[in-house]
């Protein structure tokens, strides 16, 4: 069984550079897709009989979700976040004489 150890990013109704942290436990250990999902006859749903795909376990750090998966034997995949650039701007820089493009309202 293979899983996937990655850090949540953060969701679109969240425009803070938070992410979604439950309780402290910023890594997650969620196990990897066995089989194709597909629709169900009377509903339309889509549908697997791969139960271990809802299971997803949180941890406070990287170390602590390795340790949980070589200790039980788990092949593991760690997915590392990227990281995010900022340029710090201010108001002004909208009214730059040397702003590339036309200002527009």
């Amino acid at each position: 069984m293979t899983a996937k150890i990655y850090k949540p990013s953060k969701t679109a109704m969240q425009s803070g550079r938070k992410t979604k942290i439950s309780r402290g436990c910023e890594w997650v250990l969620a196990y990897m897709r066995k089989s194709a999902a597909k629709p169900d006859q009377l509903m339309g749903w889509q549908s697997s009989s791969d139960t271990a795909r809802q299971v997803k376990m949180y941890f406070p750090d990287l170390e602590s979700a390795v340790a949980y998966a070589e200790a039980n034997d788990i092949d593991y995949v760690v997915q590392q976040p990227k990281s995010r650039r900022v340029k710090p701007r201010a108001y002004a820089d909208n009214f730059a004489f040397t702003r590339n493009g036309a200002w527009t309202h």
